[in-house]
């Protein structure tokens, strides 16, 4: 059955034929939420909420892009959603020190990985990256999770975020630039904690 038959059979409330619809995007929507939201927890959460969202939404769908591109759109905006939501909520990092009878104390994790300083070289740079593309914008945080770690051309991008393929470029650009600077600072950091 094509796209359009299961758009069609979907639509008429055939929950079968949604989930062939939604069987080739699953991955790459859950990798959507995950690169935006940074954790397993949080990107399998609103990966389903997209799916329940685009089901729902389903009669709305008008057939003018692709169903890949519509539900991407939908998973890129459930996450700006939760991440606007919770940009005014305190969050606690691990690495923070904590109070304990009266002194303040290093939180302790037990980390049962043993591996060699290399892994644990490339350990530290992801997270690096990770942290500086976090940093950035939700806009600029966007481009750069849907182009450079989720590979989509720019007229996709432009079709998930509802954006001129012009302003997705620039922004791109601008994110990029951005990034670098965040990085160039960060790897002065990296280089005295690896090299001896």
């Amino acid at each position: 059955m094509n796209e359009k038959e299961l758009i069609k059979k979907a639509k008429s409330g055939c929950v079968e034929a949604f989930e062939e619809l939604i069987s080739e995007s699953q991955k790459k929507v859950f990798n959507i939420a995950l690169k935006m939201m940074g954790n397993y927890d949080d990107a399998n959460e609103l990966a389903q909420e997209a799916f329940i969202k685009a089901y729902r939404s389903l009669h709305k769908f008008k057939g003018d892009s692709l169903f890949s591109t519509w539900i991407y759109r939908i998973t890129t905006n459930v996450c700006l959603d939760e991440l606007r939501k919770r940009k005014n909520k305190k969050v606690i990092s691990l690495d923070q020190s904590m109070e304990y009878n009266g002194e303040e104390v290093e939180r302790q994790i037990e980390d049962e990985a043993i591996g060699p300083e290399k892994l644990l070289e490339k350990k530290e740079t992801k997270k690096v990256i990770e942290e500086a593309i976090n940093s950035l914008s939700v806009d600029y945080k966007t481009v750069i999770v849907l182009r450079d770690i989720q590979n989509f051309s720019y007229e996709q991008i432009a079709k998930i975020t509802n954006c001129p393929e012009g302003t997705v470029k620039s922004r791109l650009n601008r994110a990029r630039h951005a990034l670098k600077e965040i990085l160039k600072g960060k790897k002065e950091l990296l280089d005295e904690k690896f090299v001896k």
